[in-house]
């Protein structure tokens, strides 16, 4: 972690769990194809776009669904039936909210440190 402060992953809300999944989702992917090769910025940005979209999330959730724990499914589901106050532009409703569960599992498991657990399913999503 970055910071020196206790965080207690289990207090937090779905949508708290969502917003630092959010970032850490998008930081693996970028350091992914950032690894791959040295490219323009704008292409990283269209690559990135692939894996970080409401619907790509969905398909990201359905390759590493039956992998998860019963823990690591009961966070996803917390994400996903959390209340959102907004509607998406580019996604279902049911995309969204899935794509939300799936930035809460990766949020929960940063704050918990396991980061190997991340590289693992990211190594499926990447399949």
């Amino acid at each position: 972690m970055f910071t020196d402060k206790e965080i207690n992953a289990k207090q937090l809300s779905p949508l708290n769990l969502a917003f630092i999944g959010d970032c850490i989702y998008e930081i693996v992917v970028r350091e992914s194809i950032v690894a791959e090769a040295n490219r323009r910025v704008q292409d990283l940005h269209a690559e990135s776009v692939k894996y970080v979209s409401a619907k790509a999330q969905c398909e990201a959730y359905d390759k590493i669904k039956d992998v998860l724990s019963e823990e690591e499914t009961a966070v996803f589901k917390r994400g996903r039936n959390a209340k959102v106050s907004h509607s998406p532009k580019s996604a279902t409703q049911g995309e969204y909210h899935i794509a939300t569960g799936v930035e809460a599992l990766f949020g929960w498991l940063y704050l918990n440190d396991e980061k190997d657990r991340i590289n693992e399913l990211f190594k499926i999503i990447l399949k």
